[in-house]
């Protein structure tokens, strides 16, 4: 999920009572692959959109129903998941989750000898599926796999390899599905049909093996938790404001609407930037996928990454909401710039949004609990689950290029982060007289 969501519970186990130190590292590491493992999927998605697109012969807004597929996953999905894991406990929903994800990866063979589209969507659904229950388990994890005092080291260090999951996703993506080869839609029209059918049909086996690898790997991940010992995670009931019972309704928290409303843009704006890059990087610069892929791997991947702990360092010296009016502006201004021009500049300008981006969700979602008393939880899962924005923002985009092009499209996230200027200026104290 992007950027982490902040958990608002608090956990304890059997970690915490005296146990020798390193007791747990095996166990942290496992943990920590999973923030790499639902990163790498989530990253690989650029890749799938126009890949898909070709090997299918999908129109943009057809496309885009990749991203829909995962993020309606997590919307549909994280309430059951959450009850399930209460039921049955957190290792036994990290193992069921995995081994979702690796069916649902492995799906993807059956779906690229068919090259059937809806195939492809209902394998991503139940990849997303595992990752909901992945995501679910892995904070609290995180938090109890040691002392209390370096919990929140341990959980940042952990969120960190959603960075690495960031810049490797795309550039696995174009050395090992993206083939390079591109025809117009006139070379398509010539070609026999019989020789038409042969380039789809290897445009679309090309995702089999490396989903199989993945799947492979994600199986044996399951393996290394069933016969590793994994301390029980309980949590702890609040003592003092989560034990009150809230006066009134959950709505009447202005700001926390606010935020949740935010967020919904935000994830929308997050995804649909990345989704249509490499489109938007042939469209308006003349740069190849493969090309385009690697450059959304290690320059836009890697600047989200830096800019992260960047961003964690300014906010030391810069309030929260102020920083997140600036970057919300300054990524307003570099997608007019995309819009409005062409080649290295209009890709330069897109390229360095990732950058701007990577304080957002983090920071929405604190200053949206500023206050909230006994509603922290039910705050936190409204803001947990306005990430289906991640859904419906990306067809808009779809939408609005099949009408006209794809650098027009840019205008969906270029709303979005005017949405973020909003809540970082207004939206975030809407409620402070109260």
């Amino acid at each position: 999920m992007a950027g982490g969501a902040v958990s608002s519970s608090t956990y304890t186990s059997n970690a915490q009572a005296g146990n020798k130190p390193g007791r747990y590292l095996f166990p942290f590491i496992l943990v920590t692959s999973l923030f790499f493992l639902w990163a790498l999927i989530h990253n690989l998605s650029p890749v799938l959109i126009p890949h898909l697109k070709k090997a299918c012969q999908l129109t943009d807004l057809q496309s885009s129903y990749i991203d829909s597929a995962v993020f309606a996953a997590y919307f549909l999905m994280a309430l059951p998941a959450g009850a399930i894991m209460r039921r049955f406990g957190y290792k036994t929903g990290i193992i069921f989750g995995l081994c979702l994800y690796a069916i649902g990866a492995l799906l993807f063979i059956p779906a690229a000898n068919s090259r059937e589209y809806m195939a492809f969507l209902g394998a991503l659904f139940v990849i997303a599926t595992g990752l909901t229950f992945l995501e679910t388990a892995a904070n609290p994890y995180v938090t109890v796999l040691g002392s209390p005092e370096t919990a929140t080291t341990r959980l940042n260090l952990a969120q960190s390899f959603n960075g690495v999951g960031a810049v490797i996703g795309p550039v696995l993506g174009a050395k090992f599905i993206l083939t390079g080869t591109e025809h117009s839609k006139e070379a398509l029209a010539a070609m026999p049909a019989a020789e038409l059918q042969q380039y789809l049909q290897a445009e679309a086996s090309t995702v089999k093996v490396p989903y199989m690898i993945i799947g492979i790997v994600v199986l044996l991940v399951a393996l290394l938790f069933v016969v590793t010992k994994m301390p029980e995670v309980q949590e702890v009931k609040e003592e003092k404001a989560d034990t009150t019972a809230p006066a009134g309704s959950i709505f009447r928290h202005k700001h926390l609407i606010a935020a949740v409303v935010t967020q919904f843009f935000y994830i929308g704006a997050q995804i649909g930037v990345n989704a249509f890059f490499i489109r938007f990087a042939k469209y308006a610069g003349g740069i190849p996928e493969r090309e385009a892929a690697n450059l959304l791997g290690w320059v836009a991947g890697l600047g989200f990454m830096i800019g992260r702990f960047f961003g964690t360092f300014l906010m030391s010296k810069i309030k929260p909401q102020v920083l997140l009016t600036i970057y919300g502006v300054i990524n307003v201004l570099l997608i007019l710039v995309a819009m409005t021009t062409k080649g290295q500049v209009a890709v330069a300008a897109v390229l360095m949004v990732p950058f701007f981006m990577s304080i957002m969700f983090p920071t929405i979602f604190s200053l949206g609990l500023r206050g909230l008393g006994g509603d922290t939880k039910f705050g936190s899962s409204l803001l947990v689950m306005s990430i289906v924005g991640g859904a419906i923002c990306p067809p808009l985009m779809g939408l609005i290029s099949d009408a006209s092009n794809i650098q027009m499209a840019y205008i969906v996230p270029l709303i979005c982060f005017a949405v973020v200027v909003w809540f970082g200026t207004k939206g975030y104290k809407l409620d402070a007289a109260k």
